[in-house]
């Protein structure tokens, strides 16, 4: 018989398992060691959440889960803030912390605290393993990671369980449920519905993101011409080019969508996910056609005239088959919305501000390029603002929304897509959050560049206080430069305080084996005119 480690890693990588992050303990190195002899990497990093969002991400690319890992107390509750990115942002990984033995699992000693209590609202199971289940707890772990809708889930491993004898048993099963088809009486209520509205306004969100729905979508237009607007995550679903395309909720900007929005005689949400924004937030006066994997939750006064939760491609398929709806909508009235729109969120105030810089970096990244968004201001603007032609080239966080996202999310692309170009924009907030993690970069040797919004505040708390009039010395970060030096971590980095010197610096950095820092210093100020306070 295996020993718990061997068939713990060998489990795991029967169903797909390729990457393992965190910071070890020393319960941890019998299973270091698993990994080590079967050439599957443990990658070291330099806090704990970025394990758990590095995780996330190449779930998000490759469709498989992978796994991270923190060791006892403050490794565990480190680790917690990546699996809560994991929950709300929809991505399958397991989380495993050592734990105490039995016999020492309810005393007081060092480090030790319930972590089964710890991620049981984090995660959608929990579960501490036995050497005589080692291998039915990963197989159902991975099951319900993987069932709709993906998410975390964490397993407890005992410090003494690595090196006890454990039976390997035969193939794992198949991971994930079949979806279930739509019903004939749900789509057909729906189908009724949408042929009865004259001017349908389209929502897409997460859910359709993250089962890549776009080919659907777009032959689902050709029957129902209507405005399709975007949540956040949803980016690259439906590119801007598109003669239906009116926008992205929430972000800059999106006051102007509310335009659109209060023609609308029928919202059809389409995979929309109100972990993002809540429709209530946004509605407007008309009834609402959900269709998702999951029920829509709703509060008076949004009226909910069909629901149909089912396999969601199924449900398009059977929608994009419809006989071709006469609607109401003028496409030039679009066009000149989207230009108005685009027009809006690029003030042209003179100073080198966000706006200019992102537009910028989207001349130099190639098309295929991945971009990662951390959070904060430029969020906001990016959202909106930067083009997006297909699924999976913009990664961002909008159910959990972690500052210091950015960097980690960059890294996992890299290694997901190592021959992709990938850049993280971030604020010097979430910069300072995980820079650490630059020693990671260097170490694998990840061409990932990073540009750091350079403005000296937490801008998105400056705008919010200038809306209730309160000061903002709180906000502030610093005064000067910022890195003020050419290496951090041994990384180069390349300056820019105006358009050219950006331009100059950022094809530098792509050009450059191995990761840059791109400082750009830029004038803040835009963004008191770019973010509304809501979306109406």
């Amino acid at each position: 018989m295996a020993n718990c480690a061997d068939v713990f890693v060998d489990r795991l990588r029967d169903h797909g398992v390729r990457y393992a992050f965190g910071i070890p303990g020393g319960p941890w190195i019998p299973y270091m060691e698993a990994m080590r002899r079967r050439e599957m990497p443990f990658i070291l990093v330099a806090h704990e959440a970025a394990a758990g969002f590095m995780a996330d991400v190449c779930y998000r690319l490759t469709g498989a889960p992978a796994l991270c890992h923190g060791t006892f107390g403050p490794g565990a509750t480190n680790l917690a803030t990546g699996v809560g990115g994991a929950l709300l942002d929809r991505s399958a990984l397991i989380a495993a912390t050592s734990e105490q033995s039995d016999a020492m699992r309810y005393r007081v000693t060092q480090m030790n605290i319930d972590h089964q209590a710890l991620f049981r609202p984090i995660t959608k199971w929990t579960t501490r393993a036995e050497a005589g289940t080692l291998t039915d707890t990963i197989d159902r772990a991975m099951a319900t990671a993987c069932a709709e809708v993906p998410g975390p889930v964490h397993i407890g491993l005992p410090v003494d369980l690595a090196d006890k004898a454990c039976a390997s048993d035969g193939p794992p099963p198949k991971t994930g449920a079949e979806a279930e088809l739509p019903t004939p009486d749900a789509i057909q209520t729906v189908i009724d519905r949408i042929r009865q509205a004259r001017r349908p306004l389209i929502a897409v969100g997460l859910t359709a993101a993250r089962l890549k729905c776009h080919h659907l979508l777009a032959r689902l237009l050709e029957a129902v011409p209507a405005p399709v607007v975007l949540t956040p995550m949803a980016k690259g679903l439906l590119p801007e080019t598109h003669p239906w395309y009116a926008g992205v909720v929430f972000h800059a900007g999106s006051g102007r969508l509310a335009d659109i929005a209060r023609q609308a005689d029928l919202v059809v949400g389409l995979g929309y996910d109100p972990v993002e924004f809540d429709y209530e937030a946004w509605l407007p006066q008309a009834p609402l056609v959900h269709i998702d994997t999951a029920p829509a939750t709703l509060s008076a006064p949004c009226e909910l005239a069909a629901e149909c939760i089912s396999d969601l491609g199924a449900a398009l398929e059977t929608l994009a088959a419809m006989a071709p709806l006469a609607t109401e909508w003028d496409p030039a009235m679009l066009a000149q919305h989207r230009e108005d729109l685009y027009r809006a969120v690029r003030p042209g105030s003179g100073n080198f501000g966000p706006a200019e810089a992102l537009d910028i970096l989207r001349d130099v990244l190639p098309p295929e390029g991945i971009l990662t968004c951390d959070v904060g201001a430029h969020t906001h603007l990016l959202g909106q603002l930067w083009p997006t032609p297909a699924p999976g080239r913009f990664l961002m966080t909008n159910g959990w929304s972690s500052m210091g996202y950015g960097i980690p999310a960059a890294l996992g692309a890299s290694l997901c897509r190592p021959d992709t170009p990938v850049v993280c924009v971030t604020g010097d907030g979430g910069f300072s959050m995980m820079a650490g993690e630059l020693v990671t970069a260097r170490r694998l040797g990840l061409n990932t560049v990073i540009m750091v919004l350079a403005d000296r505040m937490l801008s998105l708390i400056e705008v919010k206080q200038g809306w209730k009039d309160c000061p903002a010395d709180t906000s502030r970060l610093f005064s000067g430069a910022f890195l003020d030096a050419d290496r951090i971590f041994g990384v180069p980095v390349l300056k820019a305080d105006t358009p050219e010197s950006l331009r100059r610096s950022l094809n530098q950095a792509f050009a450059t084996q191995g990761p840059v820092v791109v400082e750009a210093d830029i004038d803040g100020r835009d963004y008191h005119q770019l973010i509304a306070r809501s979306y109406k």
